[in-house]
């Protein structure tokens, strides 16, 4: 039984999404679709505008028929490690074909700046860029271009960056997965406008958390089902999460951590945990903390990153840890009938186990026990993102989700 895999974010899933599914069922000409998603929080460290359960139906009710969730040590990271995370759960569950959407859809063209990215010879270009306050991506871009005359406007768009760090993970990890690009129909991604029947996702959150949103506009850039979900959740702004609610706890944390605990968090490095710890001292919210810890290396969806793995405790050891083993099991979020089919097929082929009822692996009260394994480890940050997830709405929302709720099985 083979299944095409996609690595997917659906926040919200949009009909540039179900255009990438459709041509890669037609290409592939392989009827059966698993998608590895992030979970409450995205790879820029911000909570979805739904759960992770209502986006995978989202999924599912129109063309995906099993959604998986990438754990959040891998989601909420840099574009590179998102990308390694996402290959090789795909790989661990034998899926040989992986499909992705791209603003650039020649898959020679991306082959050529892949091995361009690993070529040893732009590190010292690299890290020239990278001291000179640049973001990875631009640092990236920059070096590419002037080693291998490869225009930077090529890896100036996050799709595009997404497509290059699957094809330099699948050659790291020698999983032999064959690629299938989808031209990307949507809207550009960091288009804030919604123009007709394709919208980039960004554009559509920007419009349901305006101050009056235009649902008709949204309704022509999504799905049926994906619209239903807005009507049903996004009356208005305020039912929609928000990390600035986060914000007492967050000032809490950094005004009391020591030191080394801080400097030992992932993604603290450079001297940031002197930056952050003043910074705390002289916020009233999150808003001012990031306006303050702000800079060229460090660009807003890292220090959203950053703040959460603060309130999860993800340190450095924990990440080298979760980075060598990759992930260590399968949690179903959504499926259908067919969906059914790859389960059963996947628990008799995959390398890892599948996760169908979070408590058979981990409950409330042995994610509080000190001594976890990793399997345990890495499955209790998903719970307390998800806890954490339940705190950005306002009323906030019970904990422990993870632990009640089952996947969701659309019957289709």
């Amino acid at each position: 039984m083979e299944s095409i895999g996609i690595i997917a974010e659906y926040n919200p899933f949009h009909n540039g999404h179900l255009h990438q599914i459709t041509e890669a069922k037609k290409k592939s000409k392989l009827d059966y679709t698993i998608c590895i998603m992030s979970g409450n929080f995205t790879q820029r460290g911000e909570p979805a505008l739904f759960s992770k359960w209502t986006r995978a139906a989202m999924a599912v009710n129109s063309g995906v028929d099993l959604v998986i969730e990438l754990p959040c040590v891998f989601t909420v990271r840099s574009a590179q490690d998102f990308a390694r995370g996402g290959i090789r759960l795909l790989n661990s569950l034998n899926i040989r074909y992986i499909s992705f959407g791209s603003e650039h859809a020649d898959l020679s063209l991306l082959e050529k700046v892949s091995s361009a990215s690993l070529d040893p010879a732009i590190t010292e270009e690299l890290h020239t860029n990278l001291k000179s306050g640049q973001s990875y991506a631009a640092a990236l871009s920059t070096a590419i271009s002037k080693t291998h005359s490869i225009p930077a406007a090529i890896l100036s768009q996050p799709n595009t960056i997404l497509a290059v760090e699957y094809l330099n993970a699948i050659k790291i990890f020698k999983t032999k997965q064959k690629i299938l690009p989808i031209e990307r129909a949507a809207a550009p991604y960091h288009s804030g406008i919604i123009s007709g029947d394709l919208a980039s996702a960004g554009a559509i959150r920007k419009e349901l958390y305006s101050s009056s949103p235009n649902f008709s506009l949204i309704k022509q850039s999504v799905p049926l089902e994906t619209y239903q979900t807005i009507e049903t959740f996004c009356q208005n702004s305020a039912a929609l999460p928000s990390m600035d609610l986060l914000s007492t706890s967050i000032l809490a944390l950094l005004r009391k951590i020591k030191q080394p605990e801080l400097k030992n968090i992932t993604g603290i490095s450079e001297g940031l945990e002197y930056k952050i710890a003043k910074a705390a001292l002289q916020s009233r919210d999150l808003t001012e903390l990031l306006a303050l810890t702000k800079s060229k290396r460090y660009p807003m969806s890292r220090l959203h990153r950053l703040v959460l793995h603060c309130l999860l405790g993800t340190t450095k050891q924990s990440i080298a840890a979760f980075d060598q083993s990759g992930p260590l099991y399968a949690r179903v979020l959504a499926f259908n009938m067919k969906g059914r089919e790859i389960l059963h097929e996947l628990k008799r082929t995959a390398s890892i186990p599948i996760i169908t009822k979070t408590t058979n692996f981990l409950d409330s009260t042995k994610r509080s026990h000190s001594q976890l394994s990793l399997l345990e480890s890495m499955l209790a940050i998903d719970t307390y993102a998800t806890d954490l997830y339940a705190l950005c709405f306002s009323p906030a929302q019970i904990g422990g989700l993870d632990f009640l709720t089952s996947p969701m099985y659309i019957k289709r």
